[in-house]
């Protein structure tokens, strides 16, 4: 009987991979990765099985309950299996539902912490997500509901927050401008959006809570992160008014 690793990838970028992380690809016998994950950190585990089973929103997915059987049944051929989440496993990443079924067969299984994208997009903006005196309180959120799923007021809480982080959200900005308003955040209120955190194609664009669905018509294909307070103005105060086709594109020659 195996191991399991559920193996945080961080945001994007191999090198901000934990020392850990790198240490357990190296030694993998299959990887179970999800479809973000970049080639880079892929190419860490060179000598393992590596295996699909990402979950796109709109698109077709593995499903979860698919994953756990794969999981259980590699740990019973393979000393090292590796379930490799982007960001933190333990953060949107379904991790418990795959810790509960590995447990009810009998699997020994460790977490390793990653840099979340909430972490990874905040430092590409340089715009800490507190600050003394104008946010003292950070919520993550996500307004995405599974099928069968009852819906939940995730909009009271970022009402009630200094900033606000929203993953697996970008492809529903106008819901999440209708949500927001609904629960008392004013359309003027800074928001940014950052795609491909950390990786060359990364895109940072500020805009407002009202704006967010013209904002969100900008992004390629890559995982997006909504941000939201007022520790981003004076982000959209740099260029005033600020257009939406000028935004910045850092690291794009990297």
């Amino acid at each position: 009987m195996g191991k399991v690793y559920l193996v945080g990838a961080g945001p994007g970028a191999a090198d901000l991979l934990t020392l850990r992380a790198a240490r357990i690809l190296a030694q993998a016998d299959v990887v179970f990765h999800d479809a973000l994950v970049d080639e880079e950190v892929l190419a860490l585990a060179p000598q393992a099985r590596q295996v699909a089973v990402g979950k796109r929103c709109g698109r077709l997915s593995t499903a979860q309950h698919f994953i756990n059987k794969q999981l259980v049944d590699a740990a019973r051929r393979h000393a090292c299996v590796v379930r490799l989440k982007g960001g933190d496993p333990m953060l949107f990443g379904r991790a418990q539902e795959e810790i509960s079924a590995l447990a009810e067969a009998g699997i020994e299984v460790e977490a390793v912490p990653g840099i979340s994208a909430a972490f990874g997009a905040s430092a590409s903006v340089g715009i800490s997500l507190t600050r003394r005196g104008l946010s003292r309180s950070v919520v993550f959120l996500t307004p995405s509901v599974g099928q069968g799923e009852p819906g939940h007021a995730w909009a009271d809480a970022a009402r009630g927050a200094d900033t606000v982080v929203l993953y697996m959200a970008s492809r529903q900005a106008e819901a999440i401008v209708a949500g927001l308003a609904a629960a008392g955040v004013p359309g003027s209120r800074p928001a940014v959006l950052v795609e491909n955190a950390s990786l060359p194609g990364e895109r940072i664009l500020p805009t407002t809570v009202a704006r967010l669905p013209e904002a969100a018509r900008q992004l390629g294909g890559g995982p997006a992160l909504i941000l939201v307070g007022d520790v981003y103005a004076e982000l959209i105060a740099q260029a005033p008014p600020w257009r939406l086709e000028d935004a910045p594109r850092r690291n794009a020659a990297a």
